[in-house]
């Protein structure tokens, strides 16, 4: 166990306690985790409160519609370019009414991270939601934290920032090992059980992953994402990063954090403790769970998302994970031990690959054969607590160029065997 006082995420601390309605900040409010996070908060009027929202851009029309229906104070997009479309469309909503604030470029999301409230939602996709999750934290506010890829790749400056019990898990691998921690001490743990759905290519070898398409890795079986996510969900880089963030958020070597494979995606994972008890935390595949976890703890949300009918058979099935035909968890317990800027090259040269992929100038196994490669070339400076914002923005730079440069030559070599 590590010697820190506590664990980021710690369920026997509840991190400023509020009572009556709870002001939230939603950042990414038009993706997958914002848009499930209003619904919460429209059906819980009583309980929460929207203030500020935040998104990328690219569906002002429904930020439009997010802000006036919740009636926030802010608005903030991170496309610059996009601020009068977003002006345009809230006075449609709005019409003679005063408008919110509106901010935009790409710190919007940051200043409205620090705003006046109680939780912060950090639903952002990508480490551009390093900024905003400091500063939350910076600001005092507590973190309902779905964003994993700021904490991999800013792991010491969140956790030199971050009160204990401040964060509060959105992931719903990381809820439910939050829930389940919640039944013993830090010393009861003998290891964490991360549970994987397999994603839409379980059982198939490194041989059959060679010709897959795009459109056979957006064919998730079990969860409704973004395309990034859910070709990480494909290579199963998202549990290889959920690795890292849970040795981060528990404090639990990676030694003692093992991956197993569960199709069905109804236990999301697991704590065994010392005595030989296993404590698994079970809901029907919905994102609202944890979301109402994150944003109302220490209390729970009554009806958030459904429950078993447990009068109807289902069988639960558990497989080990097969390390050559999806080496990226094995490759994120390197790059997480390593620490200092590795985590964040892994991060960025995947982020690449996948748009090259998704833009099928890269195929399915050249994702982790160049990310392997990038970050094999790169190394990482042993910064530890040191590690600063500009030298994970430094190495960054370096990964996303270098894995464009990578995946650039790999498909024109590509062409050229085919011609």
């Amino acid at each position: 166990m590590s010697d820190s006082p506590s664990p980021l995420a710690d369920p026997h601390i509840v991190f400023d306690p509020s009572e009556g309605r709870r002001d939230i900040v939603v950042l990414g409010s038009t993706g997958s985790i914002g848009t499930q996070a209003i619904d919460l908060v429209l059906r819980n009027p009583d309980r929460f409160r929207v203030t500020a929202l935040s998104a990328a851009g690219g569906r002002v029309a429904l930020l439009a519609e997010q802000a006036h229906r919740l009636r926030v104070r802010t608005v903030a997009v991170a496309r610059e370019d996009m601020a009068p479309a977003l002006r345009d469309a809230l006075k449609e909503r709005y019409g003679s009414e005063p408008l919110p604030e509106i901010l935009s470029g790409p710190d919007a999301a940051t200043e409205v991270a620090a705003s006046e409230c109680h939780t912060v939602l950090n639903g952002i996709t990508g480490s551009i939601g390093l900024a905003p999750t400091l500063a939350a934290l910076e600001a005092g506010r507590t973190l309902a934290l779905a964003n994993k890829e700021s904490l991999i790749v800013g792991g010491p400056l969140v956790k030199a920032l971050a009160k204990p019990g401040q964060i509060i898990p959105v992931d719903s691998e990381h809820a439910a090992l939050f829930q389940a921690l919640a039944a013993g001490t830090r010393a009861d743990v003998r290891r964490l059980v991360v549970t994987a759905s397999g994603g839409p290519f379980r059982g198939r070898t490194k041989a059959e992953l060679a010709h897959v398409t795009r459109e056979d890795a957006l064919a998730h079986p079990t969860w409704a994402m973004g395309p990034v996510i859910t070709v990480n969900s494909a290579t199963l880089v998202n549990k290889g990063l959920e690795v890292i963030e849970a040795h981060l958020l528990y404090d639990i070597p990676f030694d003692r954090i093992e991956v197993v494979v569960h199709p069905q995606s109804y236990v999301h994972s697991m704590v065994e403790f010392t005595d030989g008890s296993t404590l698994a935390q079970a809901t029907p595949p919905d994102m609202r769970g944890p979301i109402a976890l994150g944003i109302g703890w220490p209390e729970r949300v009554p009806d958030a998302a459904p429950a078993f009918d447990w009068s109807t058979a289902s069988t639960w099935e558990f497989f080990p994970l097969d390390n050559d035909a999806f080496p990226s968890v094995g490759l994120a317990r390197h790059v997480g031990e390593m620490g200092g800027t590795a985590p964040a090259v892994f991060n960025a040269a995947n982020e690449e690959c996948v748009a090259a992929f998704l833009d099928q100038r890269l195929p399915f196994n050249g994702i982790m054969d160049t990310v392997t490669a990038v970050v094999t070339e790169h190394g990482s400076p042993a910064r530890g607590t040191s590690l600063t914002v500009a030298d994970v923005l430094e190495a960054e730079t370096w990964a996303r160029a270098r894995a464009r440069e990578l995946a650039d030559k790999l498909d024109q070599r590509t062409a050229e065997a085919r011609a």
